[in-house]
């Protein structure tokens, strides 16, 4: 269907959808990924190889959770980006940051597992905590390479109140489109593969040898739920839509216009806020590893239930005593 202009995609639904959810994962995110970096460093002389990329996912979250106030604001203002062109860069630098971070740290951990579960006699004393900072640096220096061409985009409308673009304006929508598909392919079709590919051939081992650690094992399957519920929830559909939003402008600015657009665009900001639910559901990395968490987690519920206890116990005396004092003054 070919007209000479396209009906006006509707930006409502990104106002009303983004901001809540925004909040919950900056909530979640910094009491969750505090809570699990707080563990992490405390028994840091303890510290082992794959807890080195736990702790670097920790603080992937943590640098995107910062920047999330300052989104609140943009969508609460009917998308007025007001802190200027270089802000809505790094926020948007940092964004990709935690996003592909996040996949290529979840992409060593599983390569990690797949070598102590199918190689552990090759690799034992040959992988150092040492080696694991190596790798990290070198996740940090590609993640910061690949992302680092979106910030030559243009973001916004000069240093006026306007648009904070989490891909680009208008003008270069076409170029941007061949950048995040080669983006996606590096960032993360390959790394996708690799753990799956990892993951496959570990299943294939569990099911065929009852001689690997039973606790292994365990942290293995959990480990795979998490990234299966990671993959499935938060980076899949945000990269197909991502792409296919990108295609709906570019179409819509060659006047080709399709009733599909409206759909994708609503879908794509779906994605957008299950995608940022990573930094809220990374933490859940911290329950593979460490089997005493879920304990310290119930005792920390209870903590929280006993002191809100006292609370409504102190407040119904303070209540029982105001009200004897005031029937006392009437007599």
């Amino acid at each position: 269907m070919n007209k000479s202009s396209c009906t006006r995609v509707s930006f409502d639904f990104t106002r009303t959808f983004l901001p809540p959810v925004y909040i919950l994962v900056f909530i979640v995110g910094l009491l969750a990924n505090g809570w699990g970096l707080k563990s992490l460093v405390q028994k840091w002389k303890k510290l082992g190889n794959i807890n080195v990329f736990v702790l670097n996912l920790g603080l992937a979250d943590v640098l995107y959770l910062l920047t999330l106030p300052l989104l609140m604001v943009y969508y609460f203002m009917g998308n007025k980006w007001i802190f200027g062109d270089v802000l809505c860069k790094i926020t948007r630098f940092c964004f990709n940051l935690n996003l592909y971070g996040s996949i290529g740290f979840l992409t060593c951990i599983s390569v990690y597992r797949y070598l102590a579960i199918v190689h552990p006699m090759r690799v034992m004393g040959r992988i150092s905590v040492l080696h694991s900072v190596g790798i990290s640096v070198l996740v940090w220096l590609l993640v910061s390479i690949q992302s680092l061409p979106d910030m030559f985009f243009s973001k916004t409308f000069g240093n006026k109140p306007g648009k904070c673009y989490d891909t680009t304006g208008k003008f270069y929508v076409e170029d941007y489109l061949k950048y995040s598909l080669g983006w996606t392919l590096t960032g993360f079709c390959i790394p996708f593969l690799i753990a799956l590919g990892c993951y496959g051939h570990v299943i294939v081992v569990l099911c065929r040898t009852n001689t690997t650690d039973k606790v292994l094992k365990q942290r293995c399957l959990k480990l795979l739920f998490i990234l299966i519920l990671l993959y499935s929830v938060c980076y899949i559909p945000y990269h197909v839509l991502k792409n296919l939003n990108l295609w709906s402008r570019v179409l819509s600015k060659q006047r080709q216009c399709r009733k599909w657009f409206d759909a994708v665009y609503i879908a794509h900001q779906i994605s957008r806020g299950l995608v940022c639910l990573n930094s809220a559901l990374n933490p859940l990395v911290y329950l593979h590893g460490e089997e005493n968490i879920p304990a310290q987690l119930g005792q920390l519920l209870l903590r929280a239930r006993e002191t809100f206890s006292r609370l409504s116990n102190s407040n119904s005396v303070r209540v029982a005593q105001t009200a004897d004092e005031e029937i006392i003054s009437l007599h």
